[in-house]
């Protein structure tokens, strides 16, 4: 008997981190180009968050992805 591994949630909230992640980090890298007119553009944080959700959603993808062998015991 073979079983069917199923895909967890948390590849898919890795997925949607790292879409929205590279969606702000674009927008924040085209804000540097074109700044706009608020006070605390010098801060860049459109950059900031961009970029810290990249790597969380890349790190989530990459430790949830599909059939990848995970340490623990197999039942």
């Amino acid at each position: 008997m073979t079983t069917r591994a199923s895909i967890p949630i948390w590849f898919f909230v890795g997925a949607l981190l790292l879409v929205y992640g590279v969606l702000i980090l674009g927008a924040g890298i085209y804000g540097l180009a074109h700044p706009p007119a608020v006070k605390l553009a010098h801060l860049h944080a459109g950059v900031w968050w961009g970029a810290l959700l990249v790597l969380i959603g890349g790190l989530y993808c990459w430790l949830f992805f599909p059939g990848r062998k995970r340490g623990g015991s197999e039942g």
